[in-house]
């Protein structure tokens, strides 16, 4: 009887059962990458702006920031303001669409069985109130919103689906919707979803089940705040990468408070975090090499305020897709993150600092993303 049920999930698309095997996955982001970096809870312009100081102190791209006390509670200078930071970065910001049931006057969440229904959306008052921070974001340049709830999932697709919002508008589905299986995730895929924070807590095998299932990235708590489960996987970033791409590794903090809803009560404290967690980050160059490719210029929910400034690469980059650097001397050869494979010979991820300020590779190296195969061109000096 089983076997005729997971016969009946593989006629679906869906995997059989979780996948012990914890197959590779071959699915990447538009220009190659496995994985990209996400520092949650920068909560205003200020904190954005320590994300970007620790970065540039640890030589780290950071690809999105996202945020967690709702769009309500930015002003519209600071809104403006941190899509400025942002595109002159080329990264992606998300801000959440709220409130939801737990910042309401309900009991039900306070109660030992109904805290699931915290981040849900409390009544159709509550779903316009979410619908009108969106709509209030998109207006100010943002082009990603995080929502919790599947209702305004839903009704969003179609207001971008009808023009009411940019048709670049991404939906950045929160770790608060819960869902953890593959038929679940599809299900927000096709309502919509372009990215999913899945469950902090779920097993490799699981994860490769829904990578098996869904196409969109999913988000992934490397470490997880103690209100999530206060998990630490930093040695299981290689893997994660690996069966999940294309992920977000998302670095959290164990050990610190939940600041929402933030504000200038709480700023020292909300400075302090987001500088740690960039630093967290640095993990990611012990576990996996190649790990400064830069964001994508021409990703469709970057902030609008004015066109983005394309990130010129190495020399031959725009030239030849396929390539192998030797000495290169920007910091940019990677164009995106890589997890080093066995029938490539991986990074040798030692570098210094050349005059021009810019990351020197101090030797040959293929990228093993497999993106850079082939020719032996070399950039020309001071490329």
């Amino acid at each position: 009887m089983m076997e005729a049920t997971r016969r009946f999930l593989v006629g679906m698309g869906l995997p059989p059962g979780d996948l012990h095997a914890l197959p590779g996955s071959t699915r990447r982001f538009p220009d190659g990458a496995q994985y990209r970096v996400e520092i949650p809870s920068t909560e205003g312009p200020d904190a954005l702006a320590a994300v970007l100081e620790e970065a540039d102190r640890y030589h780290l791209t950071i690809h999105r920031v996202s945020q967690g006390s709702g769009v309500l509670l930015l002003t519209d200078d600071e809104i403006r303001a941190m899509a400025r930071l942002a595109q002159a970065r080329s990264m992606e910001i998300s801000l959440f669409a709220r409130p939801n049931a737990a910042w309401d006057i309900g009991a039900m969440t306070v109660s030992s069985g109904g805290k699931t229904v915290s981040p849900r959306l409390r009544g159709q008052d509550q779903l316009v109130y979410c619908l009108e921070d969106v709509q209030r974001a998109a207006s100010l340049g943002i082009r990603s919103v995080l929502l919790a709830d599947e209702g305004a999932l839903w009704v969003a697709g179609e207001m971008r689906r009808a023009g009411v919002l940019p048709e670049d508008m991404q939906f950045k589905i929160s770790v608060m919707m819960a869902s953890s299986n593959p038929a679940s995730i599809l299900l927000m895929e096709r309502l919509g979803a372009n990215t999913f924070n899945i469950p902090t807590d779920l097993t490799l095998a699981q994860i490769a089940a829904i990578r098996q299932a869904v196409s969109i990235p999913l988000d992934i708590y490397i470490e997880a705040p103690d209100d999530l489960g206060g998990f630490v996987r930093l040695y299981e970033i290689a893997e994660v990468v690996r069966v999940a791409a294309p992920v977000y590794l998302k670095f959290g903090l164990r050990n610190a408070p939940n600041i929402y809803p933030a504000g200038k009560h709480l700023e020292s404290l909300s400075l302090a975090l987001s500088r740690e967690r960039v630093r967290r980050c640095l993990r990611v160059t012990i576990q996996t090499p190649c790990s400064r490719g830069p964001a994508l210029p021409d990703w469709p929910f970057l902030c609008r305020l004015i066109l983005p400034q394309k990130v010129q690469p190495c020399l031959e980059i725009r030239k030849k897709r396929h390539m192998k650097y030797e000495n290169c001397r920007c910091q940019n050869c990677c164009h995106g993150n890589c997890v080093a494979q066995s029938n490539l010979r991986a990074c040798h991820h030692r570098r210094r600092i050349g005059r021009c300020g810019r990351s020197t590779h101090a030797q040959p190296y293929r990228c093993a993303a497999g993106i850079y195969r082939g020719s032996r061109t070399k950039p020309r000096p001071g490329s």
